[in-house]
């Protein structure tokens, strides 16, 4: 299946009230759910018989293939490369980071404090916090990598670029550093997990020579791993070699990591099979049966924060039956929703329910599942007044005349048409007729979904990189005209609540208001929610402690690497663990 899934239709906010979330028209390859592992705990093996423990020790070294090709490492620089992004995330470290479920933790900075208002952040650096070359990280870094993002030659989306023009940023001394925004906007520290960039050796560069600079093939970051070497073969770069940094404030066990570039998983697999590597970053559909078979490969697997769905035009006036609530319910009941993700997606996806994925704090279990019932959906139908007419036919109709009939454009690609084909195959089972409408992606968004000149729309929603849930974009009423609320939802009471929680820096407050705008959507269903990709990841069963949870970008399978090993101890004696790759070609 083609790569569509970094491309975006819009990024972060134009303005502090406006977009969030990107849109995606692209399905990720969805991964194997039903009988792989969620996590892996450490294997530290409990005292028998008065034994001393067996605790981690730092050494050995793990090779991993990433799919694609080095770029620059350069957290500036890497927005639309997910290779560079997955070695920055070891070398390079931001004022937070997040946990699985969307709550912000300790970073570079080691405390903070918000205002009343939630207007002012004011963060603490670590005070042995310092760059790979052994000088302080200071907030003049701070103020330098935002600075960075704020100009418009920045390779970055327009809309961020926007977002930290209208924050105002001062170092308060060389370890305090404040942050002074507009208005309260509680998913603000989403934003301060971009890798710091060194002010002592890129300040005064411009953009374009900051893109040109040696630094991004010789990097100095302040992560818990630094730059070693690239590994060349033949004149081309092939891979990078990193050092455990033992001045990072939390020093990792493994020695030494290794990323090795293939141009597919399949290639990566036979790497893995011919002990050249340890670990596949991205396990794609195609290799996963294979992976499987291998008995020293375990697979982790998480939900990406991607989510398909079907928006409905609630104000189109050739479909005014998406108007009643109850039609809405009968066309999610009769959809066989698992049916397509066991037959079509080989059962690599979790049913949705709603917009707030979960895992996130902000997610409500108690909202109730609309299981798939053609029977109830029938009913519900009949009770909103549609049935087949008495002159016969196979499409349901109101008494004025109104057929259930109704237009679904999706991506022009096979994937989507099956998808969509098993779609109007359910719903013909009930007296709905649905006309497919393939489209090239640009056209879809620009003179559809902008225009909101279409009726149903089959597409994916991106939260990558956005922790926090905030549903603000795609449904409050403000977004209706000129953002990104495509259903035209105009629901004032879900609006209140999601106002709200934008407002309020109590995760309690938030919690119970994001749960009550869970039940207000489920009830009204503005749209229908079908499933969530997950993401396969596998490494060596000789590398332990590794563990995986929801992701909010594929390189958060990195979040707790300090915790990995391949070198245990047993009091004072040392063990490295076998078959792990211990040489680097150069």
């Amino acid at each position: 299946m083609a790569c569509l899934a970094v491309q975006r239709l819009f990024y972060f906010y134009p303005t502090m009230k406006k977009l969030r979330w990107p849109l995606l028209i692209a399905l990720l390859s969805l991964v194997v759910i039903a009988f792989l592992l969620w996590s892996q705990k450490p294997a530290i093996l409990q005292p028998i018989g008065g034994e001393p423990q067996v605790q981690p020790a730092q050494g050995g070294i793990y090779t991993e293939g990433l799919v694609g090709s080095l770029v620059r490492l350069n957290p500036l620089l890497d927005y639309y490369n997910q290779a560079d992004r997955d070695v920055d995330r070891l070398l390079f470290s931001g004022l937070l980071r997040f946990d699985g479920s969307g709550q912000p933790q300790a970073g570079l900075a080691d405390s903070w404090g918000i205002s009343r208002d939630g207007t002012v952040y004011n963060f603490s650096l670590r005070t042995n916090a310092k760059w790979h070359d052994g000088q302080p990280v200071t907030s003049s870094d701070v103020l330098f990598t935002f600075d960075l993002m704020r100009d418009d030659a920045a390779p970055i989306p327009a809309d961020l670029r926007e977002f930290w023009k209208q924050v105002e940023i001062k170092g308060l001394d060389d370890k305090t550093v404040q942050f002074r925004l507009p208005e309260a906007f509680s998913p603000f520290m989403d934003y301060l997990t971009v890798g710091l960039l060194p002010e002592h050796l890129l300040g005064g560069m411009s953009i374009d020579e900051i893109i040109a600079a040696d630094f991004n093939m010789q990097p100095v970051g302040n992560g818990p791993y630094k730059f070693e070497r690239l590994i060349v073969q033949s004149g081309q770069i092939k891979g990078v070699l990193l050092a455990a940094n033992p001045d990072y404030y939390s020093p990792p066990f493994i020695e030494q990591i290794a990323f090795r570039y293939y141009p597919d998983s399949a290639s990566a697999l036979a790497a893995y099979q011919g002990g050249e590597i340890s670990g596949i970053g991205t396990v794609s559909n195609d290799i996963l049966p294979q992976v499987l078979k291998e008995a020293n490969l375990k697979v982790y697997t998480s939900r990406l924060p991607e989510w398909t769905l079907v928006f409905l035009n609630l104000d189109n006036p050739n479909a005014v039956f998406f108007q009643d609530a109850n039609v809405r319910k009968a066309l999610l009941m009769g959809l066989n929703r698992q049916r397509i993700i066991n037959d079509l997606l080989g059962g690599q996806a979790f049913l949705s329910d709603g917009p707030i994925m979960p895992g996130s704090w902000a997610y409500y279990s108690g909202v109730e599942r609309v299981n798939f019932d053609a029977n109830t959906a029938l009913d519900l139908l009949i009770e909103a007044g549609y049935t087949i007419p008495a002159e016969g036919g196979t499409v349901r109709t109101s008494s004025d005349g109104v057929k259930l009939s109704f237009e679904l454009v999706y991506p022009e690609e096979a994937h989507y048409q099956a998808i969509a084909e098993a779609m109007q195959r359910d719903w013909a089972q009930i007296g709905v007729e649905v006309v497919l409408a393939p489209l090239p992606y640009d056209q879809l968004v620009s003179e559809r979904l902008d225009g909101r000149n279409y009726q149903a729309a089959l597409v994916d929603i991106s939260l990558a990189r956005t922790p926090d849930p905030d549903p603000y974009p795609f449904w409050h009423q403000s977004q209706v005209t000129g953002g990104q609320n495509y259903s035209q939802w105009d629901d004032r009471q879900a609006s209140e609540y999601l106002e709200q929680a934008r407002l309020s820096t109590d995760l309690a407050e938030r919690t119970r208001l994001y749960n009550n705008f869970q039940v207000r959507w489920s009830q009204d269903l503005p749209a229908l929610p079908l499933f969530y990709p997950v993401y396969n990841y596998a490494v060596s069963s000789d590398v332990q402690g590794v563990s995986i949870g929801p992701l909010f970008d594929p390189s958060d399978r990195y979040a707790n690497l300090l915790e990995w090993f391949l070198v245990t101890r047993r009091g004072a004696a040392e063990t490295a663990t076998p078959s792990i790759t211990n040489t680097i070609t150069p």
